[in-house]
């Protein structure tokens, strides 16, 4: 098993860089800015798209494969969209390629905070979940500051950035991290008056609105609330008791009348009349089961517990379903939902979809399977638009499963990591076409070395841990081909595992805690 998922592996870390070759093809060569779209809107760069969703994952697919790249573009691309596109003190906005300058002639500050925020959310999140402390981390939390620098909005809680459900509700995800990480309690009492503004005001999601999207561009306020209550369940349990009857009253009234037979989401419902407004299914549904399961690990509630198992049992159900009208970026998103929740949540039968389903997206990549995109067949480049990022950052979340977290350093095209975890011990298979040297390396508790979270609950768009090394512990690892046993602490296997192969013959180890057994 470890050795077909050495394949799997391969074949998608293979798709991912060859999607951040075919976009660097058409970057603008004034700037070296990459567009927002190909086929259209190909002449100027923007913050929520360009940079939120396509730009991060090409960060962190050079970083796993091409440190050259990762430390020559990938770099040269960051340093330059701040010295272009900043416009309200560390806020970016839209940039025109054709005129060398700001796309929009007049400030709209709800539209760079919104682009901030997107950025914030889906790539500079991220890309800190698995880098750690970077110059992404650091842009990071320079635009959170300033998003509450120039927050206009008053409120009976204080002012805040925005009104929007989506904008708030990725600042409170933001916020709930970032505070974790940096120590500084500015950022749990900001992410407290967004809390207090929808729990304590007459702003509640499910009781004072008409309207709440259960798919992106809406779920994010389900998530961004249950990560604040997470994070008060551990530094305010004042707060959290306080929060605890809204934020079940929003979670019940959703799992009431937002989900379909097979516990799936609609993408829109009205909460308090419990009428459908559109009842296709949101590909983001495991975004919101995030919700559920993390307030299900703090306060033991196992309602919030089944429908995670419920969903996983119907996923059968949607095998080649039409996610988001044929789009990759569906799948991308459809396909993560089950990956980061049977991370905490074994199903055998979720994890057959998402095997099956992989395919069919990576199947998008080589096809023109989409009116106008006839021209990227082949290339690497899966759609043309911002959301190709997201199928770079899905199939790294499913070769990184694969090899359970193990890297190659360097990585080669033509050298096949695979994993398979059986109980305490970690099966590994390599294989090479041609003879090489490197490094065999090992993943680790990320959510504690770089966010000091207190648990691992599950995240929007985070990469999950799967076999981690902790660095004072003692591991065993049984090398198979010489019969050999060596022992290793969690540290010396972070550094790394020196490995020679030799040409098309299989390398084999077993990697377990020495105290299991």
């Amino acid at each position: 098993m470890a050795l077909e998922n050495g394949y799997l592996a391969h074949e998608g870390f293979v798709r991912s860089l060859g999607f951040v070759r075919a976009w660097l093809g058409h970057i603008d060569p004034a700037t070296g800015l990459i567009p927002r779209n190909l086929s259209e809107s190909g002449n100027y760069w923007n913050a929520k798209d360009a940079a939120a969703d396509n730009y991060p994952f090409m960060v962190l697919t050079a970083y796993l494969l091409d440190k050259a790249l990762f430390e020559g573009k990938m770099k040269d691309i960051l340093r330059v969209e701040q010295q272009l596109t900043n416009r309200v003190g560390r806020l970016p906005d839209d940039y025109n390629f054709q005129t060398q300058g700001f796309w929009a002639k007049n400030i709209d500050m709800d539209e760079i905070i919104f682009g901030s925020s997107e950025y914030i959310k889906d790539g500079l999140l991220p890309l800190t979940e698995y880098l750690g402390a970077s110059p992404w981390s650091d842009r990071m939390i320079d635009l959170l500051d300033d998003i509450w620098k120039y927050a206009p909005y008053d409120t009976p809680f204080g002012k805040i950035p925005s009104f929007d459900v989506e904008v708030n509700g990725e600042l409170l995800q933001a916020l709930s991290r970032v505070y974790w990480m940096t120590g500084d309690r500015k950022y749990l009492d900001w992410a407290i008056r967004l809390g207090d503004y929808y729990f304590l005001g007459e702003n509640h999601p499910t009781r004072d609105a008409q309207v709440i999207r259960l798919r992106d561009h809406g779920c994010e306020i389900v998530s961004g609330l249950s990560e604040l209550y997470v994070s008060l369940a551990f530094v305010d349990k004042e707060k959290q008791e306080k929060y605890r009857p809204h934020l079940y009253e929003m979670l019940d009234r959703i799992l009431e009348v937002g989900r379909n037979e097979h516990g799936l989401f609609y993408n829109q419902v009205n909460p308090i009349t419990g009428d459908i407004l559109n009842e296709e299914i949101a590909d983001t549904w495991g975004y919101t089961l995030n919700a559920y399961y993390a307030v299900y690990l703090v306060d033991g509630h196992e309602p919030y517990r089944e429908p995670v198992l419920n969903a996983f049992k119907n996923l059968h159900h949607y095998e080649f379903f039409d996610w988001e009208n044929g789009s990759a970026d569906g799948y991308a998103d459809a396909i993560e939902s089950a990956l980061n929740l049977v991370n905490r949540e074994a199903s055998p039968e979720a994890e057959a979809w998402i095997n099956s389903q992989i395919q069919v997206m990576w199947s998008m990549q080589d096809s023109s399977h989409r009116s106008g995109t006839e021209a990227f067949r082949g290339t690497g480049i899966i759609e043309g638009w911002h959301g190709d990022g997201n199928f770079a950052r899905t199939t790294i979340m499913y070769s990184l499963w694969k090899t359970q977290g193990t890297t190659l350093e360097p990585w080669e095209k033509n050298v096949f990591l695979g994993a398979e975890l059986d109980g305490d011990e970690l099966e590994i298979s390599l294989m090479s076409e041609h003879s090489y040297s490197g490094l065999l390396k090992f993943d680790f508790p990320r959510h504690r070395v770089h966010f000091n979270l207190p648990i691992d609950y599950p995240r929007i768009n985070q990469f999950p841990e799967w076999f981690v090394v902790e660095e004072d512990i003692s591991y065993l690892v049984h090398f198979v081909n010489e019969g050999k046993t060596r022992n290793y602490l969690g540290k010396d296997l972070l550094a790394g595992i020196p490995i020679e192969l030799q040409p098309n013959t299989g390398f084999y180890l077993i990697v377990e805690p020495a105290d299991q057994r």
